[in-house]
């Protein structure tokens, strides 16, 4: 599915790019001297489509790139918190492990009578044996 959803895309895009080379092959003097236009020092005279699309290629990588330095913030914002979820996970896998050798170490222990540790009599407030 997502080959024809490419394809559906990208073959009308091809045509529309050849059409368009076809239509402007004609040449152009692109002029890099502000100065002097009727003999410029630094000229390149190539075909029309090729100076469109490539200037259309350099907006996108600039586009690209400005968008990419925007975003360094919410890129070391999700590090941080992707590290801070890792410690997190580790500190619940310890806390998991000691809560499992509590629960053996407490299976242990002799079971309770209904009179608890001390007898009958049990403890009191201060804690002190009866």
């Amino acid at each position: 599915m997502r080959k024809f959803f490419t394809a559906l895309v990208v073959i009308p895009l091809g045509l529309i790019f050849v059409v368009f080379a076809v239509a402007n092959r004609h040449f152009v003097t692109v002029s890099f001297d502000p100065f002097n236009s009727t003999d410029p020092a630094i000229a390149v005279s190539m075909p029309l489509f090729a100076v469109i699309i490539a200037v259309a290629i350099l907006g996108v990588a600039a586009g690209g790139t400005a968008t990419w330095f925007r975003q360094r913030r919410w890129r070391r914002a999700a590090r941080q918190n992707e590290a801070d979820a890792r410690r997190a996970r580790a500190e619940a896998a310890d806390l998991r492990a000691a809560a499992a050798v509590s629960r053996l170490d407490q299976a242990r222990l002799p079971a309770p009578s209904q009179y608890g540790f001390y007898g009958a009599a049990g403890r009191d407030k201060q804690g002190a044996t009866l």
